[in-house]
């Protein structure tokens, strides 16, 4: 299933991702922020279970904000399991 989250105190603005039937994520895409990085992560994250993403990206903090891409990805990606 397609998700659509709209982040939160973060330079990107937008996460659109897939879970797909086992929990794995694919196709993760962030609309602004740090390119470079943010292709990074969806790369090493692609394929993986939700949930072992959720648990190594929740509470990455980015400089003296309470919260960062990562965290606003693992917010986003427990809000879609808590949809399913």
């Amino acid at each position: 299933m397609t998700y659509r989250y709209r982040t939160n105190g973060t330079c990107s603005s937008l996460i659109d991702f897939e879970i797909d039937n086992d929990n794995k994520v694919h196709n993760v895409k962030f609309t602004s922020g740090c390119n470079g990085n943010l292709k990074g992560i969806s790369a090493i994250i692609e394929g993986m279970d939700a949930e072992a993403v959720i648990e190594r990206l929740e509470g990455i903090t980015c400089g003296f904000k309470r919260t960062s891409c990562p965290d606003q990805l693992a917010k986003a990606l427990r809000q879609a399991l808590n949809e399913k």
